[in-house]
């Protein structure tokens, strides 16, 4: 009778914060009879944001956790998922100098990944989707995975929203994003307009294509164009909210249909 109380308590005790979410949902807002109330039985999925602090043109420095914390926002109820505390230190590589930036090292960034996830695996958490928010975790986050899905009987999904939406990018901005230019700066302008400095922004000054047959360390502009003409932050409010919603459309369409194809597999 406990347990079941628990379990009606904590999908009832708070309603949505500025993000939209259920604050019950927060891994680390939760206590420990709560939990046990609901996981597995209940919930049995949990999203893991994880980002790094690095220059963003004219956003924050925490650019890349602040979108990966509003996803997981938007998404809980949606894949009935509980969300665990951002990991906010990644692996940066060419723009440690400027100033605010944190660089984990690929090979602890792995072995810290690992264990944290590992740790959701052994909570009881069947399906444990990490929304990423920096292209360089990337290899490592999926290294860790691969090990805890060996070691565990955990079911891992690693996004990365900015290359899972390009298409939505493009369809909207015309080209793609680039480092902090279209894409996250529309992310950041729909959840937290008030971390975007518009009138800091000074257009080609503060912008470098990234060109072939040469590398700079640090790289000389916080916004990075991965092609010519690409990239260059558009500060339209209606436009990046109708871009944030698709994003979170096309990560719970994929999530789910990941997570439906394990459960017809037998997986």
């Amino acid at each position: 009778m406990r347990v079941v109380l628990l379990a009606t308590t904590i999908l009832c005790i708070a309603g949505p914060n500025a993000f939209g979410q259920d604050r019950n949902r927060l891994l680390n807002e939760l206590n420990w009879l709560q939990l046990r109330g609901v996981v597995p039985d209940s919930i049995q999925t949990v999203v893991l944001p994880v980002g790094t602090l690095e220059p963003h043109g004219v956003v924050n420095n925490g650019a890349d956790n602040t979108v990966p914390v509003a996803l997981a926002a938007r998404l809980a109820t949606r894949l009935n998922a509980l969300i665990a505390p951002v990991v906010p230190y990644g692996v940066t590589t060419t723009l440690d100098e400027y100033p605010g930036t944190f660089a984990i090292s690929p090979a602890t960034f792995e072995e810290y990944m690992y264990e944290v996830m590992n740790g959701l695996a052994h909570n009881g958490f069947r399906n444990i989707i990490v929304i990423n928010g920096h292209g360089p975790n990337g290899p490592p986050l999926r290294a860790a995975a691969e090990r805890v899905w060996r070691e565990t009987d955990a079911r891992l999904v690693i996004t990365d929203w900015w290359s899972l939406t390009a298409d939505i990018t493009e369809a909207l901005y015309g080209t793609q994003g680039g480092h902090a230019g279209k894409n996250e700066t529309a992310a950041v302008l729909a959840v937290r307009p008030d971390l975007v400095h518009e009138d800091l922004y000074s257009g080609v000054d503060m912008t470098t294509p990234r060109g072939n047959g040469w590398t700079a360390y640090p790289f000389p502009s916080s916004i990075l164009l991965y092609q010519e003409g690409q990239g260059y932050p558009d500060f339209d409010r209606q436009k990046a909210e109708e871009f944030f919603a698709r994003v979170v459309e096309r990560l719970e369409t994929v999530i789910n249909d990941v997570i439906q194809k394990w459960e017809r597999a037998g997986l």
